[in-house]
């Protein structure tokens, strides 16, 4: 599949502002952390939500992409969005029990919707495994705490260590598990042939050309057209800084503001080429004829 830009800063930020949400209610946070914090997942989740606009080929039908609620996970995702932005406010003005319990319940769902919308696909079988939601939801949360973590070594140093060492708990579990999703993907086979792509049945097909001059949509929109080093480099890149280095920062100066800026920065780049191979990754049995050209 082709990453789209639109999309990888989608996930990855709105992902960061539910975990720095779940970080400051479930810490219980109040005062100037407490109102930075929210200030700063509703900054992540608004840059997301903007993103999104630039994937859509008329952004102002954007309302319409919710009517399938009953059925689609993007439009579930679309209603619950702003409505944990909501909740996210809300709890910020009124530092209520029940609205944060309610926002946490939101972000949660949110995390289920935007990891199902690929998870729920079954002819892309790197994406369809439990692992997909479980490693949105762990990468949103490591990342969450490790801004958290930045904030209350400048806001309330006393909460900084505690957060920092949340984060490398959480950054280690996302680890494992986009190690175990890595070793999943290397082991699929794909269930199409060419036969079956094009619909013939014959036991000795060859393919010699596209069928067309130049370029498609989907030759376009469904490979991302890049060789193999910058794959491979984007998988070396994703290990080494979406855990990795960003810990050796959290374990070195856990009550450093800088330190743990910079940790936030490298995980964050880290997760841009994690999500990028997410998609890279995803082999869709439309290129077994299109292959030619893509």
């Amino acid at each position: 599949m082709r990453p789209a830009w639109s999309v990888l800063l989608l996930t990855t930020l709105i992902g960061a502002g539910q975990g720095l949400y779940l970080a400051l209610f479930a810490a219980h946070a109040s005062g100037r952390l407490l109102q930075a914090g929210m200030v700063l997942s509703l900054a992540f989740l608004a840059g997301g939500l903007a993103a999104s606009f630039f994937h859509l080929g008329r952004p102002e039908r954007a309302w319409r992409s919710a009517a399938m609620w009953r059925t689609s996970w993007l439009s579930r995702e679309v209603i619950v969005l702003p409505a944990f932005m909501a909740l996210v406010a809300a709890y910020a003005w009124t530092q209520s029990a029940v609205v944060g319990a309610l926002g946490a319940a939101a972000c949660l769902a949110l995390f289920v919707c935007t990891g199902m919308i690929y998870a729920c696909l079954p002819f892309l079988q790197e994406w369809r495994t439990p692992l997909t939601v479980v490693n949105f939801t762990l990468f949103g949360c490591a990342s969450g705490l490790t801004v958290a973590a930045a904030l209350a070594a400048w806001l309330e140093p006393e909460l900084a260590r505690p957060y920092a060492a949340a984060a490398l708990v959480a950054g280690a579990l996302a680890y494992l598990g986009r190690l175990a999703s890595l070793a999943r993907n290397a082991r699929l086979r794909p269930k199409s042939t060419l036969a079956s792509a094009i619909g013939v049945k014959h036991p000795k097909i060859v393919q010699i050309a596209q069928g067309a001059m130049a370029g498609s949509f989907n030759t376009r929109e469904f490979f991302h057209g890049r060789p193999r080093e910058v794959v491979r480099a984007a998988r070396w890149t994703l290990l080494a800084l979406v855990f990795p280095a960003p810990a050796l920062l959290l374990l070195a100066a856990p009550q450093s503001a800088p330190a743990l800026g910079a940790a936030f920065l490298l995980q964050y780049a880290g997760l841009l080429a994690e999500r990028w191979y997410f998609f890279a990754e995803a082999r869709h049995p439309q290129n077994l004829y299109y292959q030619a050209i893509a």
